[in-house]
């Protein structure tokens, strides 16, 4: 079983610590084994939590040693800099190939570790300019949710551990799994916020209840063929003029880049479920060539089909392991991905020595 280590430090900040430990600690495969075993670690048994109450903690940092992801959620702005028992730990964590990540301005620790030192990072945007003052060496992008560089990654605010934790799984063990605890945490399965998220399932959200909902579901049962503004407003019986405004304002978005979105969505699941080639997975989505596919989900997903497609086929079956535990995977980054960002210098992580069976 993959094992998590949320390391709280004096201060922690409780839904930072909160937000990855029950999503983690929710995560179960389709047979109903727990995917991931959830320990709590500090360097004293008692840390002070932001807003005036004090946490019992059972393990100690040796349990940083004994994990598979090291998890470092953020502290109130009252919390003096991490010690240097700490800062040792999270190195030789890094050293064996733990996989690192931060939730909002625990990036500061990370980065004062010298974890995050030619990489690309972010944290809070309030905080963004302070780490990038403090730690030249670290690539600061403040306009996204996560960041992930194969070993080490980062979130924004709170809610955007939300956002990494699904990712983390979904990198784990397939888009399934990561989608029913989306369910389960009552979140949606993608939002916009600077880059493309990567949490998909066979179909794209509709709004429920809504007067376009049979038109939207219509939609999704035809995308492989030609679907034009002209069509969809008869459908709806409307005007071209009255159907795009009604559709902006129940669903966010245009009836263009609503079917954009909901082709590239098909081919992401394509991709991850199926052997089928690139020209037949375009066919399939609807676009009208395999070159119009590429530049669409190039400029939506940030990488090429090939490449998405090497990083998560056959995720899907990875829930299919003996209940020994999931199968261990060499952690990797996938480039050109707008949440998932190599740094420049091209930092490979380092090979694991873990003596535990972990996901990826």
């Amino acid at each position: 079983m993959h094992s998590v280590a949320i390391l709280v430090l004096d201060h922690v900040v409780p839904f930072d610590m909160a937000a990855p430990q029950q999503t983690f600690a929710w995560t179960h495969l389709p047979d109903g084994r727990p995917a991931y075993r959830v320990r709590l670690c500090a360097e004293t048994p008692e840390v002070r939590a932001d807003g005036g109450f004090t946490l019992r903690i059972e393990r100690g940092l040796d349990a940083l040693a004994e994990a598979d992801t090291v998890i470092v959620p953020g502290c109130s702005p009252d919390a003096a800099p991490p010690s240097a028992r700490v800062l040792a730990a999270l190195r030789e964590a890094a050293e064996a190939g733990t996989r690192i990540a931060s939730v909002c301005v625990g990036a500061f620790v990370l980065a004062e570790a010298g974890l995050l030192d030619g990489l690309r990072a972010t944290t809070h945007w309030v905080a963004a300019g302070e780490l990038a003052r403090r730690f030249p060496r670290v690539e600061v992008e403040p306009d996204v949710l996560y960041v992930d560089n194969g070993q080490i990654l980062t979130s924004a605010g709170a809610a955007a551990a939300l956002d990494l934790c699904l990712h983390m799984i979904r990198r784990d063990l397939g888009s399934a799994v990561a989608a029913n605890i989306a369910r389960m945490s009552v979140m949606p399965l993608e939002r916009e916020g600077g880059q493309a998220q990567f949490i998909v399932h066979e179909h794209p959200p509709v709004p429920r209840g809504s007067a376009l909902e049979p038109l939207l579901e219509w939609i999704e049962d035809n995308l492989a063929h030609e679907v034009t503004l002209g069509a969809l407003a008869a459908r709806a019986g409307m005007s071209e003029r009255t159907f795009g405004r009604r559709f902006r304002e129940q669903t966010g978005t245009t009836p263009l880049q609503w079917l954009l979105r909901a082709r590239v969505r098909r081919a992401q699941y394509l991709l991850e479920s199926s052997d089928h080639s690139v020209e037949r997975i375009a066919r399939q989505a609807g676009f009208g060539s395999p070159t119009a596919f590429r530049e669409r989900f190039r400029k939506v997903v940030g990488t090429t089909p090939y490449a998405y497609r090497t990083a998560f086929h056959g995720r899907r079956d990875a829930s299919a392991a003996p209940s020994s535990g999931p199968p261990r995977r060499t952690a990797r980054s996938l480039p050109g991905l707008r949440s998932v960002s190599r740094p420049a210098s091209g930092r490979s992580p380092r090979p694991r020595r873990r003596r535990h069976a972990a996901l990826r």
